[in-house]
């Protein structure tokens, strides 16, 4: 597995790591027996970065991982967290109290006494350009409750703002063949910054894995099937805010530009994953795993021995073509 230094924490990362939303069952049941695999499974493929959030699964998700490291010690796995959802969003919630109290409690759901990192979890957009949110982050830093703090991001707007602020360590962004716009101006200030970038949603909800057609059902509890419209939260979150159908053309199309690029050595969910973690400034992509079998193949794609610099500009015709006026400008 490639390793990656994670931005200003200086740490070094797996470039593959692990999403755990799915292992809250926010969207669909995994038991505690498929969240331990599935972590299992990651560790032993080289996975070292795992990502989760206060309110994945009301904190079971980081139970999962805690319960996980008490049985793995001194292996070198980073977890991120995540926190601020907790509370209606707005900019008065986001007070030194509040994160406080945020992160105790995932202290306490990790079994740790300082968290490796904690990110704001996409705050309402003047949460960025508050210099009270920074200096209440600086002060979680000096009390030692946390050694290190990024944000996660719906925008690009929203991730320069963060990137410019000297102690950000990390920015977590969408970013996959289906999401191209921060490879314009916030990869560059970032890898300029030396803050690191955290590729979320890589297969755009799965749809880049080829796997998905018309006639695919979600569970009604997946977020693939509620959300579409927005309705629950940012709807950038789920198929990367493109269109189911549009989606599935374009999808084909990238199946069909992975087989030709890479032949049979990449399915075209490690094709896209591979792709991801390659574009300069990146520090890790975090794919989520339901099944062991998912999770090993995930992990495949940061081999780096076996990958050669992925294709760009046919990644660049299919967004340009299909994918662009639906997200471009909203994100």
């Amino acid at each position: 597995m490639e390793q990656q230094v994670l931005g200003r924490t200086g740490r070094l990362v797996s470039a593959v790591g692990l999403g755990t939303w799915q292992l809250g069952a926010d969207w669909g049941e995994v038991s505690e027996a498929d969240a331990r695999a599935v972590l299992e499974a990651s560790l032993e493929a080289g996975v070292t970065f795992f990502d989760t959030a206060d309110v994945y699964g009301d904190g079971r998700s980081e139970q999962a991982i805690g319960a996980f490291l008490k049985d793995h010690p001194d292996t070198g796995i980073t977890v991120a967290t995540k926190m601020g959802r907790r509370m209606d969003q707005v900019p008065e919630n986001y007070v030194l109290q509040h994160f406080r109290e945020w992160t105790d409690r995932s202290r306490r759901n990790l079994g740790v006494d300082r968290l490796d990192l904690v990110q704001l979890h996409c705050p309402p957009t003047a949460v960025y350009s508050s210099d009270a949110v920074y200096d209440a982050l600086d002060q979680l830093v000096s009390d030692g409750a946390v050694a290190a703090y990024g944000v996660s991001v719906e925008k690009s707007s929203e991730a320069l703002e963060a990137i410019a602020r000297p102690n950000v360590a990390t920015v977590q962004i969408i970013l996959n063949a289906f999401r191209l716009k921060p490879l314009e101006e916030v990869l560059p200030a970032a890898s300029s910054a030396g803050v690191g970038i955290i590729a979320r949603v890589p297969l755009a909800s799965g749809l880049l894995s080829g796997r998905y057609t018309k006639e695919t059902v979600f569970a009604e509890n997946d977020h693939r099937t509620f959300n579409r419209d927005g309705a629950a939260f940012d709807v950038g979150e789920t198929f990367s805010g493109v269109p189911y159908e549009v989606g599935l053309e374009a999808a084909s199309r990238f199946t069909e530009l992975a087989r030709d690029r890479v032949g049979d050595s990449l399915t075209p969910a490690q094709a896209a994953i591979a792709w991801a973690w390659q574009r300069p400034g990146v520090s890790s992509v975090i794919p989520g795993a339901r099944n062991v079998e998912q999770a090993r193949a995930n992990a495949a794609a940061g081999d780096a021995a076996t990958l050669g610099p992925l294709f760009m500009s046919g990644v660049r015709e299919i967004y340009e073509e299909m994918i662009k006026e639906h997200v471009h400008d909203k994100w």
